[in-house]
């Protein structure tokens, strides 16, 4: 393929800046160059409320210069009284558990197994949710099991007050007399 130009472009290693026009033109003349068209600037976001911008960096800017002078800062009282977040009362409760626990290694193992365990049987009821007949039986299973518990102990007020009097003292069996 022979190519051939009207036109040729020398470089000179002087340091002169080029004309965007004339590379436009040259390009046009030439077969082998596509030209894409310059797109116009995006409009600037902050043309109808300029102040809220230039307040908001004037605010950083203040507060940059205070904390980097010990100064107070307009929105606190002191910079050595820092705003300490209270934690939820059930991470203090674990926190208290976790410090009046004497083998830590041990909880840690067993946490850890659990949480193995607990993978492992959802990996074990998703394949047997995947057999043909066997989550529909398992679902009949349930339904009638829970349907006759539903008899046994919740109709009648006499086995109802017995499953609640044995919820309670398994409760209490696991939980200790404090």
């Amino acid at each position: 393929m022979a190519l051939t130009s009207s036109s040729t472009l020398s470089i000179s290693s002087s340091s002169s800046l080029v004309d965007a026009k004339a590379l436009r033109q040259l390009a046009a003349a030439s077969p082998q160059c596509v030209t894409l068209p310059i797109l116009p600037l995006p409009p600037a976001q902050s043309q109808n409320r300029p102040w809220k911008t230039t307040a908001y960096c004037r605010k950083i800017a203040r507060n940059v210069m205070a904390m980097a002078t010990g100064e107070a800062i307009a929105t606190r009282e002191a910079p050595a009284e820092v705003a300490t977040t209270e934690l939820p009362e059930i991470v203090k409760t674990i926190q208290e558990a976790w410090d009046k626990v004497e083998d830590k290694y041990a909880v840690s193992s067993l946490a850890v197994a659990a949480v193995v365990a607990v993978w492992g049987s959802t990996g074990m009821i998703s394949a047997i949710d995947k057999l043909p007949l066997i989550p529909g039986l398992l679902e009949i299973v349930g339904i009638g099991y829970s349907g006759w518990f539903a008899y046994k102990n919740l109709i009648f007020k006499p086995e109802r007050e017995a499953l609640v009097a044995k919820i309670k003292a398994t409760y209490s069996e696991i939980i200790g007399s404090s």
